[in-house]
């Protein structure tokens, strides 16, 4: 129909005229089907000849251990040998079942009861129960119309779940046989069934790219698991029912916390690993839930420490697919395989999953050993006639790059873990250098810096990226991206701040504003459309990565551009001495180019860690407040040095029925914070002296030292006699977030990590009708690192038009440490007005049940 080509194709055998003849006769007689019952099909009554099998071994297609670890069963095509574990002797071998048998379970309870999944293709599933090797029960006939993919018992072996190609789920009590429960919402293949630990829940693995978990109660969707995107080909639940695995088709481990015990909630992702270079078929979890197995299409078996999920072992180049796995505890992983091998991989005596090598919380490589104090500078005279200026540290030197293709070279001498910071001044003091530094090793190589292993791979998928800006990071699959995490583009290192708000937006990466920060000495660049990146982790120099079927990139201690764009075109680079020994410091232009023009300033010298802070207040302009309103001001920090600690920002010198937020932190690692100050209700206008006395101080602690700063001067307090048109604030939804409101005091919410609570923010229009927008990616002000304001669509959080509430969300990444931090929401509308400050603490995460 609608094709020109003849059927069969002319180059294949065409039918003769007696079988045309018998067409035309069928179709002119009506072309009339089978009768009888339509729903039965014609596989159960069509006749095929047998083909006999080849000398082939038949290949393993399923394979389980007994609860108490005595027995091994192992199913080929239409059988199941049950044998001895360890000496491979015999007990019962059972024969005659319809077809492939893809599933094996053995009971917790009884070691002789085990189930099989089997079948025939496009015609039934079935489920055989079998005790001590005899036929108990079969169950899914009448039900299942295609071969069976799984079948397993419940913890208390009194129910059975089975699911296979016809996207069916069904529940059977075992001692009856009887049918309770029916589940037919995938749209694909059930490939693996598992129940949680405690069997009030099942999770299927589908090939419709989704793991569901389900309440076996009454059969209720209690979560997808989201993030796949390919088929799911197994699913297992922890030991401890603390998490939930997942493996398929597109060559991941998903790791999720399970917190959907009872009713309907989002299980967050923990972990999501490239594992494998092709599909992953199977899951094994050892009986200590300590270690995951993996078995791949790509022929080999991985073996994961848990709950880090990081690989400990490989077992690569196996003969064929490793169909099935299965853990005899404490001493051996065993694998069934396509060739009809089994092999038996022995376990590590000690698992560690630590690279060599410490890494810090934040996944940077930690540095041992501390900086000696070291003198004065000494100002180096180049000898033009030495190939490498022969230095010692601290140092300065003038110089030029005066050919093109030239470079200078300067050697010294440093001990292991000394710090060393190397800074240009060239572009800055009107030179046309466009500087690069490098440290080499005494024979003039390059020194290699960290090692920076893929463990995720995506793609920019909107618009391409300067090399300046901070937002709209779009990126392909990037929920399974984790805050703080490193991005590799290309050459280029970003680190990932804030999670995309909506289908119009992106990350956004450090500091989170203005020119975007980068790592490892790495240094900004341009990226394309469709270009590859890859969220890395990073590992010590010189250490062997774990083969993951991703890149590995080696970055060296070299630098275009200072990663936090302060020097402008010029270089800036801390150098780590890894050993007692000589180095060289290599300075040219990065383009080659050079001239007399091209004169720089090279500095060595000792890290010193510092900070400044700085506010967004004009101190030109006053403040209007309105009694019952409050402003906004924003505090930023400039880190140097490796200075990384919290720092606090008092407002001091407030004039009677003025306050402020109180003390406004910014945290370690980041780079603002908000604050409020508020005239009350009753509030009178200040003299002109109080109203400018409005000071804020910035204090930390930088090594042994504690640091105070004053700000510059803020603007003017000014009680504005207009009378708002708008007041806004924040109330409780209900109890979420388990409110406490006490008279006198900020409401105080509370959040846990990986929760989302909800509130209510509330207008009273005093003349003001439009459309209160309290921002988009930025509408949540001063909440700490890892906590957004979710949900917020195209158009960010807002009150319509004549609407006087709306409710928000408030969700917490499940990695947020405790804290008690203030926030608040910040509009433009009538000139400008906050909520007040509201509590918000962030609790450690309940405990398991």
């Amino acid at each position: 129909g609608g094709t020109s080509e003849p059927m069969p194709p002319a180059d294949e055998p065409q039918p003769g005229e007696a079988e045309i003849a018998l067409f035309r006769e069928w179709i002119q007689q009506g072309a009339k089907g089978p009768s009888g019952d339509l729903d039965v099909s014609i596989l159960s009554t069509l006749t095929v000849p047998r083909i006999e099998p080849s000398d082939r071994k038949p290949a393993i297609t399923a394979m389980a251990r007994s609860a108490d670890g005595k027995r091994q069963a192992i199913a080929r095509f239409g059988s199941v040998t049950i044998s001895e574990a360890g000496t491979e002797k015999v007990l019962h071998t059972v024969e005659d079942l319809p077809g492939k048998v893809n599933a094996i379970d053995f009971s917790s309870r009884d070691a002789g009861a085990f189930v099989t999944a089997s079948g025939i293709a496009g015609l039934k599933g079935v489920a055989t129960l079998w005790r001590e090797g005899k036929r108990i029960r079969d169950f899914g006939e009448g039900y299942h119309r295609d071969i069976l993919y799984d079948a397993v018992l419940s913890p208390d072996g009194t129910l059975l779940a089975t699911g296979g190609y016809d996207a069916r789920i069904a529940i059977w009590e075992v001692e009856s046989g009887e049918r309770v429960r029916t589940i037919e919402v995938h749209n694909g293949a059930i490939f693996d069934l598992a129940f949680s630990p405690d069997g009030t829940v099942l999770a299927s693995a589908s090939g419709d790219q989704t793991v569901k978990l389900w309440r076996v109660s009454d059969g209720v969707r209690l979560d997808t698991l989201n993030q796949p995107q390919g088929e799911q080909y197994a699913t297992a639940f922890s030991p401890d029912g603390k998490f939930v695995f997942a493996g398929g088709a597109d060559n991941r481990i998903r790791m999720y916390r399970f917190v959907s015990r009872t009713a309907p909630k989002i299980n967050p992702v923990v972990h999501a690993r490239f594992a494998h270079e092709a599909a992953i078929v199977g899951l094994a979890i050892s009986k200590d839930g300590g270690l995951l197995a993996t078995a791949s299409e790509d022929h080999s078996v991985k073996l994961w420490k848990l709950p880090e999920l990081q690989q400990v072992k490989a077992w690569e180049g196996q003969p064929d697919v490793p169909v099935t796995l299965a853990f005899e505890e404490g001493k051996a992983l065993v694998a069934g395989s396509m060739d009809g091998t089994v092999q038996r991989f022995p376990l590590p005596q000690k698992v560690s999953a630590e690279a060599p090598g410490a890494k810090s919380a934040t996944g940077s490589v930690t540095v041992a050993g501390r900086l000696p104090e070291v003198g004065e500078r000494k100002v180096i005279e180049i000898d033009e006639a030495a190939a490498v200026q022969p230095t010692s540290l601290p140092f300065q030197v003038k110089g030029k790059i005066e050919t093109e293709g030239d470079t200078d070279e300067f050697s010294f001498s440093a001990k292991a873990g000394e710090a060393w910071v190397f800074e240009v001044n060239a572009s800055r003091n009107k030179s046309p250098l466009d500087s690069r530094i490098e440290i080499l090793d005494e024979a003039g190589d390059p020194m290699e810096r960290v090692r920076l292993q893929a463990v995720r791979d995506s793609w920019f998928t909107f618009r391409g990226k300067n090399s300046m800006q901070a937002n709209d990071f779009r990126v392909h699959n990037w929920r399974e991206m984790e805050l703080n995490e490193y991005l590799y583009c290309n050459g280029e290192v970003v680190k990932l701040w804030l999670y995309p708000r909506g289908p119009d937006s992106g990350f956004t990466v450090y500091p989170g504003f203005g020119n975007r920060h980068t790592y490892f000495g790495t240094s900004g660049l341009t990226h394309a459309l469709g270009e590859p990146c890859y969220v890395v982790e990073p590992i010590p120099a010189g250490a062997e990565p774990v083969p993951n079927g991703l890149p590995v990139y080696t970055l060296f201690y070299e630098n275009d551009d200072d990663p936090k764009r302060r020097l402008g075109s010029d270089s800036k680079l801390t150098f780590t001495a890894p050993a007692n020994g000589k180095y060289r410091v290599r300075i040219g232009d990065v383009r080659g180019f050079g001239g007399e023009e091209f004169h720089y300033e090279l500095v060595a010298r000792a890290p010193a860690p510092s900070f400044k802070v700085t506010h967004n207040r004009d101190a030109k302009k006053e403040i209007p407040l309105a009694p019952g309103t409050g402003k906004e001001f924003i505090v930023k920090v400039e880190r140097y040095d490796g200075f990384d600690g919290p720092i606090e920002v008092s407002v001091e010198g407030l004039p009677p029925g003025f306050t402020a937020s109180s003390l406004v932190v910014i945290e370690a690692g980041q780079h603002q914070a908000m604050g409020i100050i508020r005239a009350d209700l009753e509030a009178q206008a200040p003299s002109e002296e109080a109203a400018k006395g409005v000071q804020l101080v910035a204090r930390a602690q930088v090594g042994k030292e504690k640091v105070e700063m004053p700000l510059a001067d803020f603007g003017a307090l000014k009680l504005d006699e207009k009378a708002p048109q708008l007041l806004v604030e924040i109330l409780p939804d209900g109890k979420s977030g388990e409110p406490v409101v006490k008279e006198g005091q900020p409401m105080e919410l509370t959040i846990r990590p990986g929760e989302t609570i909800t509130a209510m923010v509330k207008a009273q229009r005093l003349g003001f009708e439009g459309r209160i927008d309290f921002g988009k990616e930025d509408s949540g002000r001063n909440l700490a690192h890892g906590l957004i304001i979710d949900n917020i669509g195209l158009n960010g959080l807002m009150i319509p038009e004549k609407r006087t509430e709306q409710r928000f969300f408030i969700t917490a990444a499940d990695w947020v440490p405790e804290s008690t931090r203030t926030f608040h929401l910040n509009t433009g509308a009538d000139g400008g007005r906050t909520t007040q400050s509201i509590v918000l603490k962030v609790l450690a995460s309940e405990p398991e049940s």
